[in-house]
């Protein structure tokens, strides 16, 4: 049996990695950035690490703020609509697993604009085009949606959230910088950091685990045992082993899927809006007591 992985075409690690961010934008000769973000990012400073690097390099650039956690269709429309009128030809996620993946549905409906009431892209999306350029800036350590194939929007009118899978949508680059992440309050910092021992447990057990996903998550195990507590606690370096463990998770999990954990917090998610790695933390222990 022939076993596939898709990764990025680049990534970039360690901390001061988004400096290498305009050098990535000029070698691929892209002219303007839609950056995908949310508020609270914007209001806090963690953009303008971005932003200001583009000014100085000077690359043009617009922005969509609007993204809310669990992001919704009317979410992505609305960033779609940003997007083309924007006169960018290339996308910006920064922030968690919702910009990632809000951003991952304009680029992926932008070019393949038959998809455009969003919907019709749950389960294996049968897109004909890559979408428009991503590079990827994760500021938590913990959904990996900067390697993965994977997005999850939310229905609001059906309460529901339906999970994407598609080679198209991988950003092209990532830089997985814990100086984008150190800003994240402890609660944040726990939820993510089980969301992505979460990945890890379930891509190890889940029927498509095979030799390569097997040894990735067995490693993110490894790093994320010993790093979530310190970096729960502020500690830097723990921080930095903990945005390399998510990533290694997704890796694997992204090419091999996940199990009746992920299956069961989408659903609170849509209902009463809990937060995906709250979700997870719930029922994890619960899942695997079975």
């Amino acid at each position: 049996m022939a076993n596939r992985m898709i990764l990025n075409e680049t990534a970039w690690f360690g901390r001061g990695a988004v400096g290498s961010l305009t050098d990535e934008v000029k070698r691929r000769g892209y002219q303007k950035a839609l950056i995908v973000t949310d508020k609270t990012l914007v209001q806090c400073g963690v953009v303008a690490k971005v932003i200001d690097k583009m000014d100085a390099a000077g690359l043009a650039w617009a922005i969509y703020d609007g993204v809310v956690p669990n992001p919704t269709i009317t979410v992505v429309k609305e960033g779609l609509d940003v997007f083309q009128n924007s006169g960018a030809d290339y996308l910006i996620a920064i922030g968690g697993g919702s910009p990632q993946d809000t951003c991952k549905a304009i680029g992926i409906i932008s070019n393949n604009p038959e998809f455009a009431d969003v919907r019709s892209l749950e389960g294996l999306s049968p897109t004909n085009k890559p979408s428009v350029p991503i590079l990827a800036i994760p500021t938590t350590a913990g959904t990996a949606a900067e390697v993965t194939i994977n997005y999850v929007i939310t229905d609001e009118e059906k309460r529901r959230k339906f999970v994407c899978v598609d080679p198209h949508d991988i950003p092209q680059v990532a830089f997985i910088d814990a100086d984008m992440m150190d800003g994240m309050p402890p609660a944040l910092k726990a939820a993510t950091g089980v969301d992505a021992l979460t990945h890890a447990i379930e891509g190890y057990i889940t029927r498509g685990a095979w030799a390569l996903t097997d040894a990735l998550h067995i490693k993110a195990i490894e790093i994320i045992a010993g790093a979530l507590r310190g970096s729960v606690a502020g500690d830097k370096d723990a921080g930095e082993e903990m945005a390399l463990g998510q990533y290694v998770a997704g890796m694997g999990f992204s090419n091999v899927g996940l199990g009746l954990v992920h299956g069961m917090a989408h659903p609170l998610g849509a209902f009463y809006n809990t937060p995906h790695g709250v979700a997870n933390a719930i029922l994890l222990p619960a899942c695997h007591a079975l």
